[in-house]
């Protein structure tokens, strides 16, 4: 298998894992609680996909503080994207029902942007080697799933039906393995520094661990959930660690 096949499947896959994570965890009486342990994991997902995997990486192939540079515009760009899309949702003109209107349409778009930034991000990784790009692909995944929870309950809340829900949904996660081809392809073919994008997707994993998922954890008033949130972050740190470690070993 070549690796273009393995970027497509990869990406294929992981918003695959991620709609029906989203799903099953939508139908569970208890989705509430479980998209909340989702996203304490997939906090520490990601945050050990950037710091024990793709920084290590750009900085044996770079200057650390032209390294640091990027992965600051990452968090910046990403900033502005997201702040963007909430002015977006809180500012439509016209009556209460154009506003319902104009919202779908708008979680619909911003669910597609983002899984076309996933997509990129799983390229990115590829391109550097076959364990980073499974490394990134895993993390995407994880921290799809909370979010596939939160648009589906957007979207039905907004009126729309189940079905169109579904379908929207999956049209929408193939942007994931659109954009992870089509970059993966240029990427190639320029040969052009990876040291900007894979900095500039550090920053994106993690802002949207810091700035989304973490936050979510804090807003917990029960100590005792707030320690096994605490404790299942962790894991996801340990768990992404080890997949990591076996892969580097493995792979190479």
């Amino acid at each position: 298998m070549n690796t273009l096949c393995m970027v497509a499947i990869c990406a294929l896959l992981g918003g695959l894992v991620s709609l029906i994570g989203g799903i099953l965890l939508l139908r569970s009486k208890k989705r509430r609680r479980l998209a909340e342990y989702a996203t304490s994991f997939a906090a520490g997902a990601l945050l050990a996909a950037a710091f024990i995997d793709i920084i290590p990486g750009i900085m044996e192939e770079s200057e650390p503080q032209q390294a640091s540079l990027f992965i600051l515009l990452g968090l910046l760009i990403f900033f502005v994207f997201e702040s963007l899309l909430r002015w977006f949702h809180h500012h439509h003109p016209g009556d209460d029902k154009r506003r319902v209107d104009a919202v779908v349409p708008m979680i619909i778009v911003g669910d597609t942007v983002h899984n076309f930034i996933d997509g990129v991000a799983i390229a990115a990784g590829f391109l550097v080697s076959i364990e980073t790009g499974i490394v990134v692909t895993l993390a995407v995944a994880a921290h799809e799933i909370p979010q596939e929870i939160g648009d589906f309950g957007l979207l039905l809340h907004k009126g729309v039906k189940k079905s169109r829900v579904l379908l929207i949904n999956v049209l929408s996660a193939l942007a994931t393995t659109v954009a992870a081809v089509v970059f993966y392809i240029i990427g190639e073919a320029a040969e052009i520094s990876l040291m900007p994008l894979l900095a500039i997707v550090a920053g994106f994993f993690i802002y949207i661990a810091t700035s989304d998922l973490i936050p979510a954890i804090h807003h917990e008033e029960d100590r005792k959930k707030v320690v096994l949130h605490t404790l299942i972050l962790i894991a996801g740190v340990v768990i992404v660690w080890a997949v990591i470690s076996t892969l580097h070993g493995f792979i190479e």
